[in-house]
């Protein structure tokens, strides 16, 4: 039996297995809402310009309606005989309406239509996306502002290298997140053209208005090249490039929360809301949302790989291998949306060990820097000849065993006797966050700045930065606040 749809070409239907791997009503049926939309969108204009009558006009959005009505509320069937979700949501309202439906398709191909329901589909997802990810920005930045003058050790190639705040640290991801939203919102910017109208790869000899059908859809405008609309898949290539962006993103943090919530590190806690057991070990708490966050990238990262290799050697317009699209776009950023959430959840959650942060910042000789730049700033001694003698001092205090703050006045002036007392202002953690003011820099006044700013981006409504508070040395999660 040939298919009802498409069938007047072929005398039977096709073989199971070209059923079987032609069908995509599995995953594309997630696109109603934008197919519906787009119809509407199409049967107005066709009315509007004298092409489709009014009554039918009318018939076709009353049925498009019950149609949606019906999928919404679960009762729709989805036949893989129709192949995908366009030719579903014909059929179904040629059933409701008549003959009527049969015009809707005049002017427009699939090839359009499916190019628009995905516009529309990544548009609504995009929008999606951003907002999940001010909300972490957000969650962040509450955190930030909370640790504004919590002392940690800050890492280059993972070694302690010089104290930073810990506000410092987690607005680093802030600024990070800013970008990625930047480029998920460019992605939308360059996609915001529809294609509907560009029928099958040609355009149409009817005298329709596509800038009609644009406006409804909330385009900026209609696609300029037919040929162009209809095999363009980069809408959706620049979103997953910028979903795997910003999964890569949420990696480096997820890998920072696993090591930070080790028994080795101790700098946060995750509470049972994030975290498992183990079936053998009762004493694990394993940080499984935040390594599944780690591996999310995988996944993302290969959708956008695998759309690429589909469209690397394409000719112009449509090809079935097109259909591929979906799938990928669909999972990698269902994941994206997933990670962004679970993340948000272990940011409100972490609960710093502030103490022991501070304790793992001192260690190490980490105010290193601050001893060379103390002797080019008091002493004019140039700076590489600072960074030999502070070189010698840590050797020093590594052969007495202690640490830089350990040191006596007689110990820095055995290293050089131009050295005197002032030197010991410089030495604890404290004074080497304080006095990294540089724009950008992770003193606490800074990051309280940095902080107001950013709620100010994100909330739409100014915030002046929190004064600092006198701190004291406060235990696993205290405040610290005199």
């Amino acid at each position: 039996m040939s298919n009802k749809m498409w069938g007047g070409r072929f005398a039977t239907g096709p073989d199971a297995i070209m059923e079987e791997i032609n069908a995509s009503i599995g995953f594309d049926q997630r696109l109603f809402r934008q197919d519906i939309a787009g119809s509407i969108a199409h049967a107005t204009m066709l009315a509007e310009t004298g092409i489709l009558t009014q009554e039918d006009r009318d018939a076709i959005v009353a049925g498009l309606n019950e149609v949606l009505a019906e999928i919404e509320s679960g009762s729709f069937t989805f036949s893989r005989a129709l192949e995908d979700i366009h030719m579903n949501v014909e059929s179904r309202l040629r059933e409701k309406i008549g003959d009527a439906a049969g015009r809707l398709h005049t002017a427009r191909s699939r090839n359009d239509q499916v190019a628009t329901d995905f516009k529309l589909y990544i548009r609504d997802t995009i929008d999606t996306l951003v907002m999940q990810v001010h909300t972490l920005q957000l969650a962040l930045v509450t955190k930030a502002e909370d640790e504004a003058q919590t002392i940690m050790p800050g890492f280059t190639h993972l070694q302690s290298a010089q104290p930073v705040t810990f506000g410092h640290h987690l607005l680093a991801y802030v600024e990070m997140l800013g970008r990625d939203a930047g480029r998920l919102l460019d992605a939308r910017k360059r996609l915001n053209e529809s294609p509907l109208g560009s029928a099958a790869l040609a355009g149409t000899p009817y005298p329709i208005n596509r800038e009609r059908t644009a406006e409804q859809l909330g385009f900026d405008r209609p696609t300029a090249n037919s040929l162009d609309a209809v095999s363009d898949r980069d809408f959706i290539l620049e979103t997953l490039a910028a979903a795997s962006i910003c999964a890569m993103h949420l990696s480096r943090f997820a890998e920072e929360m696993v090591i930070w919530s080790s028994a080795q590190f101790g700098f946060v806690r995750l509470s049972d809301k994030f975290t498992t057991g183990s079936s053998i070990m009762p004493q694990k708490r394993n940080p499984d949302a935040a390594e599944l966050v780690r591996a999310k990238i995988g996944r993302i990262l290969g959708a956008l790989t695998s759309l690429i290799v589909v469209m690397k050697g394409l000719p112009l317009a449509y090809s079935k291998d097109m259909q591929e699209d979906k799938e990928v776009a669909f999972d990698a950023l269902d994941a994206l949306s997933l990670s962004l959430a679970a993340m948000t959840g272990m940011v409100g959650d972490m609960v710093p060990n502030r103490e022991r942060m501070r304790v793992s910042a001192a260690a190490g000789f980490s105010t290193a820097t601050d001893i060379a730049d103390w002797l080019v700033r008091e002493l004019n001694i140039p700076f590489r000849d600072a960074h030999h003698i502070t070189g010698q001092i840590v050797a020093l205090a590594e052969q007495k065993n202690c640490g830089l703050e350990g040191l006596t006045i007689e110990d820095f002036k055995f290293i050089d006797q131009r050295i005197d007392s002032r030197i010991h202002k410089v030495l604890t953690v404290e004074a080497s966050v304080a006095a990294r003011q540089s724009y950008g820099g992770t003193a606490p006044a800074n990051v309280l700045i940095q902080a107001a700013r950013w709620k100010t981006i994100l909330t739409g409504e100014a915030h002046d930065p929190k004064p600092l508070q006198k701190k004291k040395h406060g235990g696993h999660g205290d405040g610290g606040v005199e």
